[in-house]
């Protein structure tokens, strides 16, 4: 018989190493800028993803580390018109032994640039992925050290690094802002004062006020107001128009025409006729001064977005004291390495994770986990940094340091949940990309418009003001702003109460949440049985049979025996010496206590004792029925009672349900666990659906059902055996401590108080989106109603006319607006 022959199976190119950075990127005003800047990351060679967010003033760029690095990344930015400061060296992904080379094979170095005040470097990041080493790159730039000397990559910053070099960056820009705001208001005022007095001061109405006003005006426009017009230049050098090229347009038709009116008057047609023609010197300064004044207010309440990261970071203490031998040392965090040694005084914060080799404490951990009660700790504990030893002195071995600690890990989550996008956000990024063009044209259609209507000076006057108006008034910033400012606020408001949202996505579909599936044993209950019925058939009484069962049990480390032993010392019970123990897995324990034979265990094995447990057997059915796991009792042969065991619901879970059901959200339990005992609990819960005796890969499946039958489905459990649920769920919700927050397959991680963190996750998310919605909301009603009313509109029927003035301090503050309406979340759970 011929064989077949197979062909050979194909070669599998390994995948390529993905990587994260994370770069600053200055100069973004509004949604417009976004899109450029997305639209260049996109472009650059070996780029898969790319974000940006405009409150934190970042990029998030996922990329082929074989094919570019940050540096290209960031020259791709700053070729779109923006500013990236110093970038560092990438580091290489998991296994790889050489940094990625740049697209270029260029040096990663400063970016050329305006001078601006240092921002975090990017954080750069290797992504889950096969570990594969790019090829050493020939042509990378020497290093001052020498010709062939191999680069020396700065390792990635960690959040305390990344905080401090933001903060310093926001102080710079503020100061800068608050220097160009004063000047301008100084400047302008008197031309305000000149605007409003409608010819009452004739001094300054004469050709030497003109020309004063003229050179007020000049100096608010080309000084405090460059920016406008630098940035608007980048915009147009890229063949795109944003918020500065409304602003500059705006600004300098104002100057321009009134500039000419000074200078050559005589093309006026005021001239023929003895009248000087109107100048707009106050409109074009105000606009300047208005829209500074909004931008500082913007980076103030921008400011405040990132106080719970600022929070966490506050945390980490600047210096440790390491132990070296005999000798201590006190060093700066960041110089500690795996491997050192480090003393921990009584008071002092925990400098980084660690584990305890000397002394023994108590340390308060409620930052990470929310437990209220400090943790005790021993050789061989955990320690996290961070975290406050309220005890004795210990010393501890460092096993983590910077931005691999659990505290950097949850900082790191959280500024990546604050730079994501809702998919809410899709119609303000549709409207932002046509915004700026759509008001250009209708700023020329009102000028020509007015022009055909009054073809004379003065409805000359009077077409230059409405196009001004309607420049100046149109406010991409409030669009481009709706969204990320919640989005930062509900985050980061999470963070502080224990809730970790991996992202804008996450936090929309749990504010649709209408059904929850909740594993049992850890999340509903506390994950270790607990002593809950005594049942004596002798007439001994219980406390003596519990004494009895509690003793034998004493010799066994099974959790039945533990809850047994904990139970009877709460109740008092003194437990006598036991001896002669013996076990037999998965049917009882036998000892002698006091000179009596003690055995515990199943019916059936005190049957083969000679012991008849058909009395109690009805009684044990109950109990089980109810949830418990009974153990049957013999004394010296003969029948002495039962004792029962369950692993009980916890408070906090009762109070999660009942207020998840005031949220009109349905539960329901899905667990491996038998029957009886899942009934028991969901009764005591009051959860009416129950999914009982169900395996770990079934559990997708039940999701899969609920989801079908057009439930918005959330699934919660431990992050490990429920995780295919977790991952097919709408939202998938895991209970975890500070150490957990990588569970990949979830989306929200509860830190603290585990269930209790529940309904608050519902609550915040529901509250974002309420907040998204009245943002975009607002952000799209004062453009439809304020450009129309800046054209002139309702000038015919009410004889109502906005001036430039006016419509620029109305631009400056709806942005302020938003971002004040979203700083209301940090009052949610207050």
């Amino acid at each position: 018989m011929a064989t077949i022959p197979q062909p050979p199976e194909p070669t599998r190119a390994p995948a390529a190493p993905r990587a994260r950075a994370d770069l600053p990127v200055l100069g973004m005003t509004c949604a417009a800028c976004v899109r450029r800047v997305e639209r260049a990351l996109r472009a650059a060679p070996g780029v898969q993803e790319a974000t940006v967010n405009l409150v934190t003033q970042r990029a998030t760029v996922t990329y082929d580390a074989q094919a570019t690095a940050p540096a290209a990344l960031a020259r791709a930015i700053v070729e779109a018109g923006y500013e990236v400061p110093d970038v560092p060296e990438p580091e290489p992904p998991a296994g790889a032994t050489e940094a990625a080379p740049l697209a270029d094979g260029s040096a990663a170095a400063p970016l050329a640039g305006p001078a601006v005040a240092p921002l975090a470097g990017p954080a750069v990041a290797p992504l889950a992925g096969p570990a594969v080493a790019p090829p050493a790159s020939p042509a990378v730039a020497p290093p001052a050290g020498g010709p062939g000397a191999a680069p020396s990559p700065r390792p990635r910053p960690t959040a305390s690094q990344r905080a401090a070099a933001m903060a310093e960056a926001e102080i710079e820009e503020q100061r800068a802002l608050r220097r160009d705001v004063a000047l301008a208001a100084l400047l302008t005022a008197p031309l305000l004062v000149v605007g409003m007095s409608h010819g009452a001061i004739p001094a300054l109405e004469g050709p030497a006020g003109r020309w004063l006003q003229l050179a007020l005006a000049t100096v608010v426009v080309l000084g405090p107001g460059r920016r406008f017009f630098r940035l608007a230049w980048g915009a147009l050098r890229h063949r795109a128009a944003d918020m500065n090229t409304l602003v500059s347009l705006g600004t300098g038709a104002a100057w321009l025409y009134s500039a000419a009116a000074v200078v050559t008057p005589g093309l006026f047609p005021h001239a023929a006729h003895g009248h000087a023609p109107a100048v707009y010197f106050e409109a074009a300064a105000a606009i300047v001064t208005f829209v500074l004044l909004g931008k500082l207010l913007e980076t103030r309440a921008r400011r405040r977005l990132a106080d719970a990261v600022r929070g966490l970071v506050a945390l980490q203490p600047k210096a440790a004291r390491r132990v070296r031998g005999d000798a201590e040392e006190e060093v700066p965090a960041a110089a500690l390495a795996p491997g050192d040694l480090v003393l921990v005084r009584p008071g002092e914060r925990i400098a980084t994770d660690g584990e305890v080799v000397r002394g023994a404490s108590a340390v308060d951990e409620s930052m990470l986990t929310g437990e209220s009660m400090p943790v005790d700790k021993a050789a061989g504990s955990p320690v996290f940094g961070g975290t406050l030893n309220q005890g004795g002195a210990i010393t501890f071995r460092v096993t983590r340091t910077g931005a691999d600690t659990a505290l950097a890990r949850i900082v790191e989550a959280v500024e990546q949940a604050q730079g994501s996008r809702a998919p809410i956000a899709r119609l303000a990024d549709v409207v932002s990309g046509v915004f700026v063009p759509i008001v250009l044209g209708v700023a020329t259609v009102t000028l020509i418009a007015w022009l055909a209507v009054d073809p004379t000076s003065s409805g000359l006057a009077a077409a230059v003001e409405r196009f001004v108006a309607v420049l100046v008034i149109a406010c991409p910033c409030a669009l481009g702003l709706a969204t990320p400012a919640a989005v930062a606020v509900g985050t980061g408001r999470g963070a502080e109460l224990g809730v970790l949202v991996k992202g804008g996505a996450a936090l929309e579909a749990a504010s649709r949440i209408d059904m929850i599936l909740l594993d049992k044993t850890g999340t509903l209950t506390s994950g270790r049985p607990e002593l809950t019925d005594v049942v004596s058939a002798a007439p001994s009484g219980e406390a003596e049979l519990l004494g009895l069962v509690a003793a034998a049990e004493h010799g066994s480390e099974h959790p039945v025996a533990r809850a047994i032993v904990e139970g009877a010392r709460g109740r008092g019970v003194v437990l006598a010496p036991a001896s002669e123990f013996r076990s037999e897995i998965g049917h009882g324990i036998e000892a002698h206590v006091a000179g009596r034979l003690v055995r515990v265990g199943t019916a059936a094995w005190l049957r083969r004792a000679g012991v008849d447990a058909g009395a109690l057997e009805a009684e044990a059915e109950r109990l089980a029925g109810r949830g418990r796991t009974p153990s049957f009792v013999a004394v010296d042969g003969r029948l002495a009672g039962l004792v029962a065991v369950a692993d009980r619901p916890t408070e906090a879970a009762r109070r999660a349900i009942a207020a998840v059901k005031q949220l009109g959200v349905d539960a329901a339990m899905v667990t491996g666990d038998r029957a009886g005992a899942a009934r028991g609990v969901a009764d005591e819960l009051g959860i009416g659906l129950v999914f009982a005796e169900v395996k770990p890969e079934d559990k997708a499946r039940i999701v899969a059902e609920q989801r079908a039958a057009g439930r918005t489905v959330a699934m919660v459990g431990d992050g490990i055996n429920d995780a295919p649920a977790l991952a097919s769920a709408d939202v998938g919700i895991a209970l975890g401590s500070g150490t957990d927050i990588a569970l990949a397959s979830a989306d929200v991680a509860l830190l603290r108080g585990g269930i209790a963190g529940l309904p608050v996750a519902l609550g915040l998310a529901r509250a974002t989106l309420r907040t998204i919605r009245q943002n975009l909301f607002w952000a799209f009603v004062y453009n439809v109603i304020g450009i129309p009313i800046a054209a002139g509109l309702l000038y015919p029927l009410t004889g109502w006319q906005l001036s430039p003035v006016l419509a620029s301090a109305a631009m400056s503050l709806s942005s302020v607006s938003v971002l004040g309406n979203s700083l209301r979340l940090r009052t949610f759970g207050r």
